[in-house]
């Protein structure tokens, strides 16, 4: 994975919680690592969207959505979507 796409990526995820970038690692959990909500997550997401320039399509295949649980699942779903 690219360094700096990480970084980037883990800046993102700290607007949104009380963890600094640097500290958040891959395999924290949103909800019980970061304490994101469901609506914080979603939100969170939509967030990628703008900062990465694609679009989620959640309606073709919910079970992309519901394996997001951890900073790593995000960014691979992320790199899938920017391929």
């Amino acid at each position: 994975m690219d360094e700096k796409f990480e970084q980037k990526f883990k800046e993102v995820v700290a607007r949104y919680c009380s963890v600094k970038a640097e500290d958040i690692k891959n395999d924290m959990s949103f909800r019980d690592d970061l304490g994101l909500s469901s609506l914080d997550l979603m939100t969170f997401l939509g967030d990628l969207e703008d900062e990465f320039d694609v679009e989620f399509n959640f309606g073709e295949d919910e079970s992309k959505l519901s394996r997001v649980s951890t900073v790593e699942s995000a960014m691979e779903l992320l790199q899938e979507y920017m391929e």
